[in-house]
């Protein structure tokens, strides 16, 4: 499983997150996107921890938190949606 991190600071780094998730175990991975354009932090993050428990016992523990001057938004996240490789929105389908 893996965590969704939210409304975090644009200034964190890998390892801010790692620190502060480690508190609750062992941390697998920390991935934080960077918007193309501007090559800055998009304000949101995903963690993986070693042990299911763990996971639940941070996102419990961290959901709604205050850090870094942001209230945290935690929770597991959603599996990631197909893609569509032609460019086209649901009603392109069939036109060729």
């Amino acid at each position: 499983m893996t965590i969704y991190i939210g409304n975090l600071s644009y200034e964190v780094s890998q390892d801010d997150l790692k620190q502060v998730f480690e508190e609750h175990g062992s941390v697998k991975s920390v991935v934080i996107p960077i918007d193309r354009e501007t090559s800055k932090a998009r304000g949101f993050a995903f963690v993986e921890m070693q042990e299911g428990t763990h996971e639940d016992a941070a996102i419990t523990a961290l959901d709604g938190a205050e850090w870094m001057g942001r209230s945290l938004r935690v929770s597991k996240a959603r599996p990631k949606e197909s893609t569509n490789t032609r460019g086209g929105g649901p009603r392109d389908r069939g036109r060729f």
